[in-house]
Protein backbone atom coordinates (compact mmCIF):
# COMPACT_ATOMS: atom_id res chain seq x y z
CA UNK A 1 0.00 0.00 0.00
CA UNK A 2 1.09 3.64 -0.69
CA UNK A 3 1.17 6.08 1.72
CA UNK A 4 -0.38 9.47 0.75
CA UNK A 5 -0.37 13.08 2.40
CA UNK A 6 1.21 16.49 0.74
CA UNK A 7 3.58 16.23 3.70
CA UNK A 8 4.59 14.16 6.82
CA UNK A 9 2.93 12.36 8.57
CA UNK A 10 2.18 10.28 5.74
CA UNK A 11 -0.47 7.35 5.92
CA UNK A 12 -2.92 4.69 4.01
CA UNK A 13 -5.47 7.71 3.86
CA UNK A 14 -3.42 10.89 3.78
CA UNK A 15 -5.93 12.87 6.79
CA UNK A 16 -3.22 13.16 9.09
CA UNK A 17 -0.60 14.98 7.16
CA UNK A 18 -0.02 18.51 8.34
CA UNK A 19 -0.57 20.35 4.81
CA UNK A 20 -3.29 19.49 2.66
CA UNK A 21 -2.95 19.03 -1.21
CA UNK A 22 -2.25 22.37 -2.83
CA UNK A 23 -4.01 25.34 -4.38
CA UNK A 24 -4.04 27.21 -1.31
CA UNK A 25 -6.16 30.14 -1.01
CA UNK A 26 -5.58 33.17 1.69
CA UNK A 27 -7.61 36.36 2.47
CA UNK A 28 -6.37 38.75 4.81
CA UNK A 29 -4.13 41.77 5.44
CA UNK A 30 -1.09 43.13 5.80
CA UNK A 31 1.23 46.04 7.21
CA UNK A 32 4.32 46.95 5.26
CA UNK A 33 6.49 49.18 7.06
CA UNK A 34 9.41 50.30 4.23
CA UNK A 35 12.71 51.70 5.31
CA UNK A 36 16.32 52.10 4.49
CA UNK A 37 19.51 50.35 6.05
CA UNK A 38 23.49 49.79 5.05
CA UNK A 39 23.13 48.06 1.77
CA UNK A 40 26.05 45.71 2.78
CA UNK A 41 23.93 44.26 5.47
CA UNK A 42 21.32 43.36 2.90
CA UNK A 43 24.36 42.12 0.28
CA UNK A 44 25.56 39.72 3.53
CA UNK A 45 22.31 37.79 3.64
CA UNK A 46 22.24 36.67 -0.07
CA UNK A 47 24.33 33.54 -1.29
CA UNK A 48 27.01 34.40 -3.53
CA UNK A 49 24.97 33.99 -7.01
CA UNK A 50 22.48 36.56 -6.06
CA UNK A 51 23.64 40.28 -7.03
CA UNK A 52 21.79 43.24 -4.82
CA UNK A 53 19.17 45.22 -6.68
CA UNK A 54 20.23 48.01 -9.00
CA UNK A 55 18.45 50.95 -7.17
CA UNK A 56 18.06 50.98 -3.25
CA UNK A 57 20.02 47.74 -2.37
CA UNK A 58 19.63 48.80 1.05
CA UNK A 59 15.76 48.53 1.18
CA UNK A 60 14.12 46.74 3.70
CA UNK A 61 10.20 46.09 4.41
CA UNK A 62 9.43 44.41 7.72
CA UNK A 63 5.80 43.14 6.82
CA UNK A 64 2.67 41.74 9.58
CA UNK A 65 0.21 39.67 8.01
CA UNK A 66 -3.09 38.41 9.42
CA UNK A 67 -4.59 35.47 7.42
CA UNK A 68 -7.34 33.16 7.16
CA UNK A 69 -6.89 30.24 4.88
CA UNK A 70 -7.93 27.38 3.46
CA UNK A 71 -7.33 24.34 0.49
CA UNK A 72 -9.92 23.52 -2.62
CA UNK A 73 -12.60 21.90 -0.38
CA UNK A 74 -12.62 24.59 1.90
CA UNK A 75 -13.23 22.36 5.35
CA UNK A 76 -10.27 24.43 7.04
CA UNK A 77 -13.14 27.35 7.30
CA UNK A 78 -15.74 25.79 8.97
CA UNK A 79 -13.14 24.95 11.61
CA UNK A 80 -10.99 27.83 12.39
CA UNK A 81 -8.25 26.72 14.68
CA UNK A 82 -6.86 25.66 11.44
CA UNK A 83 -7.31 28.39 9.09
CA UNK A 84 -6.22 31.55 11.13
CA UNK A 85 -2.70 32.88 11.83
CA UNK A 86 -0.72 35.67 11.92
CA UNK A 87 2.93 36.20 10.70
CA UNK A 88 5.79 39.10 10.46
CA UNK A 89 8.62 38.97 7.84
CA UNK A 90 11.49 40.56 6.82
CA UNK A 91 11.57 41.30 2.24
CA UNK A 92 14.67 42.71 0.86
CA UNK A 93 15.41 42.98 -3.30
CA UNK A 94 17.95 40.60 -5.26
CA UNK A 95 18.50 39.94 -8.65
CA UNK A 96 19.39 36.33 -10.48
CA UNK A 97 20.21 36.46 -14.38
CA UNK A 98 19.60 39.96 -14.98
CA UNK A 99 15.70 40.02 -13.25
CA UNK A 100 14.96 41.61 -9.72
CA UNK A 101 13.11 39.47 -6.97
CA UNK A 102 11.98 40.29 -3.58
CA UNK A 103 13.60 37.75 -0.95
CA UNK A 104 12.35 36.96 2.29
CA UNK A 105 15.29 36.82 4.93
CA UNK A 106 13.50 36.28 8.05
CA UNK A 107 9.67 34.86 8.88
CA UNK A 108 7.92 33.96 11.89
CA UNK A 109 4.46 32.50 12.01
CA UNK A 110 2.22 31.55 15.47
CA UNK A 111 1.11 27.88 13.60
CA UNK A 112 2.76 25.01 13.03
CA UNK A 113 0.81 24.31 9.15
CA UNK A 114 2.18 27.82 8.44
CA UNK A 115 5.69 27.13 9.59
CA UNK A 116 6.09 24.18 7.56
CA UNK A 117 4.07 25.12 4.35
CA UNK A 118 6.92 27.99 4.22
CA UNK A 119 9.53 25.74 4.80
CA UNK A 120 8.15 23.30 1.28
CA UNK A 121 8.35 27.16 -0.28
CA UNK A 122 11.65 28.32 0.81
CA UNK A 123 10.51 31.01 3.21
CA UNK A 124 12.28 30.55 6.69
CA UNK A 125 9.59 30.40 9.09
CA UNK A 126 10.52 30.21 12.44
CA UNK A 127 7.66 29.97 15.75
CA UNK A 128 7.10 33.09 17.43
CA UNK A 129 4.07 35.40 18.71
CA UNK A 130 2.60 38.00 16.60
CA UNK A 131 0.22 40.99 17.07
CA UNK A 132 -1.29 43.18 14.81
CA UNK A 133 -4.19 45.72 15.41
CA UNK A 134 -7.22 44.76 13.50
CA UNK A 135 -9.50 47.81 12.29
CA UNK A 136 -13.27 48.19 13.08
CA UNK A 137 -16.41 49.38 11.49
CA UNK A 138 -18.44 50.05 14.85
CA UNK A 139 -17.62 51.41 18.28
CA UNK A 140 -14.00 52.52 19.55
CA UNK A 141 -12.20 49.77 20.22
CA UNK A 142 -9.78 49.81 17.12
CA UNK A 143 -8.72 51.72 14.55
CA UNK A 144 -10.97 52.83 11.57
CA UNK A 145 -9.90 52.82 8.11
CA UNK A 146 -9.62 56.62 7.45
CA UNK A 147 -6.86 59.26 7.76
CA UNK A 148 -6.16 59.33 11.47
CA UNK A 149 -6.40 55.24 11.81
CA UNK A 150 -3.67 53.81 14.25
CA UNK A 151 -1.97 50.36 14.57
CA UNK A 152 -0.20 48.79 16.65
CA UNK A 153 2.38 45.18 16.14
CA UNK A 154 4.62 43.31 17.84
CA UNK A 155 7.09 40.44 17.46
CA UNK A 156 8.59 38.41 20.03
CA UNK A 157 10.43 35.13 19.65
CA UNK A 158 11.93 32.86 22.97
CA UNK A 159 10.41 35.63 25.38
CA UNK A 160 12.65 38.47 23.30
CA UNK A 161 10.80 41.20 21.80
CA UNK A 162 12.54 41.53 18.17
CA UNK A 163 10.12 44.28 16.78
CA UNK A 164 7.51 46.92 18.18
CA UNK A 165 5.67 49.36 15.27
CA UNK A 166 3.37 51.99 15.48
CA UNK A 167 1.26 53.07 11.79
CA UNK A 168 -1.13 56.21 11.24
CA UNK A 169 -3.37 56.18 7.89
CA UNK A 170 -2.70 59.25 6.26
CA UNK A 171 -4.79 58.66 3.23
CA UNK A 172 -5.79 55.93 0.35
CA UNK A 173 -3.07 54.52 -1.90
CA UNK A 174 -2.98 52.74 -5.28
CA UNK A 175 0.12 50.62 -4.10
CA UNK A 176 1.42 49.12 -1.28
CA UNK A 177 5.15 49.40 -1.81
CA UNK A 178 8.12 48.48 -3.88
CA UNK A 179 10.24 46.33 -1.92
CA UNK A 180 7.98 43.29 -2.12
CA UNK A 181 6.58 43.83 -5.25
CA UNK A 182 8.21 41.20 -7.38
CA UNK A 183 8.14 37.33 -7.59
CA UNK A 184 9.48 35.75 -4.57
CA UNK A 185 13.60 34.02 -4.66
CA UNK A 186 14.30 31.12 -2.02
CA UNK A 187 16.63 28.74 -1.04
CA UNK A 188 15.65 25.29 -0.30
CA UNK A 189 18.33 23.67 1.82
CA UNK A 190 18.16 20.18 4.22
CA UNK A 191 21.29 19.18 5.66
CA UNK A 192 22.68 15.56 4.81
CA UNK A 193 21.41 12.81 7.34
CA UNK A 194 25.76 11.87 7.63
CA UNK A 195 26.17 15.20 9.15
CA UNK A 196 29.58 16.36 7.23
CA UNK A 197 28.25 19.56 6.25
CA UNK A 198 26.59 19.18 3.43
CA UNK A 199 22.92 19.78 2.13
CA UNK A 200 21.12 16.67 0.52
CA UNK A 201 18.58 19.53 -0.43
CA UNK A 202 19.69 22.94 -2.30
CA UNK A 203 17.56 24.65 -4.70
CA UNK A 204 16.57 27.76 -5.87
CA UNK A 205 13.43 28.43 -6.64
CA UNK A 206 10.59 31.17 -7.56
CA UNK A 207 6.88 31.40 -7.22
CA UNK A 208 4.29 34.10 -7.24
CA UNK A 209 0.77 33.91 -6.03
CA UNK A 210 -1.98 33.31 -8.84
CA UNK A 211 -6.28 34.77 -8.65
CA UNK A 212 -4.56 38.03 -6.27
CA UNK A 213 -7.42 40.00 -5.33
CA UNK A 214 -5.96 43.42 -4.07
CA UNK A 215 -9.19 45.03 -1.66
CA UNK A 216 -8.86 48.78 0.11
CA UNK A 217 -5.01 50.20 0.62
CA UNK A 218 -3.74 52.89 2.43
CA UNK A 219 -0.93 54.89 3.06
CA UNK A 220 0.48 56.53 6.71
CA UNK A 221 3.54 57.03 8.75
CA UNK A 222 4.91 54.94 11.22
CA UNK A 223 7.27 54.47 13.81
CA UNK A 224 9.46 51.19 14.54
CA UNK A 225 11.76 49.91 16.86
CA UNK A 226 14.29 46.70 16.05
CA UNK A 227 15.25 45.24 19.44
CA UNK A 228 18.25 42.82 20.01
CA UNK A 229 17.50 38.87 20.53
CA UNK A 230 20.63 35.96 21.26
CA UNK A 231 19.04 34.09 18.32
CA UNK A 232 18.08 37.02 16.19
CA UNK A 233 19.73 38.86 13.63
CA UNK A 234 16.73 41.73 13.22
CA UNK A 235 18.60 44.12 14.55
CA UNK A 236 21.29 43.75 12.71
CA UNK A 237 19.38 46.14 10.16
CA UNK A 238 19.45 48.73 11.52
CA UNK A 239 16.82 51.56 10.31
CA UNK A 240 18.74 54.88 8.76
CA UNK A 241 15.52 56.08 7.00
CA UNK A 242 12.42 55.30 6.85
CA UNK A 243 10.15 55.20 3.35
CA UNK A 244 6.76 54.48 3.84
CA UNK A 245 4.01 52.60 5.38
CA UNK A 246 1.12 50.92 4.25
CA UNK A 247 -1.86 49.00 4.93
CA UNK A 248 -3.91 47.04 2.72
CA UNK A 249 -6.50 44.12 1.87
CA UNK A 250 -4.80 41.41 -0.13
CA UNK A 251 -6.31 37.85 -1.62
CA UNK A 252 -4.60 35.17 -3.29
CA UNK A 253 -4.07 31.66 -3.94
CA UNK A 254 -0.99 29.58 -4.33
CA UNK A 255 -0.57 26.59 -6.57
CA UNK A 256 3.22 26.01 -7.13
CA UNK A 257 6.92 27.46 -8.33
CA UNK A 258 9.45 26.87 -10.53
CA UNK A 259 12.95 25.85 -9.66
CA UNK A 260 16.08 27.58 -11.02
CA UNK A 261 19.10 26.45 -9.72
CA UNK A 262 19.54 22.70 -8.12
CA UNK A 263 22.81 21.81 -5.95
CA UNK A 264 26.14 20.97 -8.22
CA UNK A 265 25.45 24.12 -10.00
CA UNK A 266 22.40 22.37 -12.42
CA UNK A 267 20.84 25.26 -14.08
CA UNK A 268 17.16 24.51 -15.25
CA UNK A 269 15.53 28.39 -16.18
Amino acid sequence: MSLKGFMFPRSATGNASLLPDTPWHYSGSMLTLEYRTHPQRVIELLPDYLEPADEDPGAVAVIWAEWQNCSDDYSEILDPARSQYKEAFVVVRCKYRGRTYSRCIYIWVDTDYAMVRGHHQGYPKKLASIFLSRPITVGRAGPRLEPGGRFGASIAAYDHKLAQARFEITGQSDHSGFVNAHPMIHNRWMPAIEGDGTDSLDELVTMQACDSEIGRCFSGTFDLQLSDSPVEELAHLEILEKIAGYWREIAFSWRNGTTLRRRNLQETG
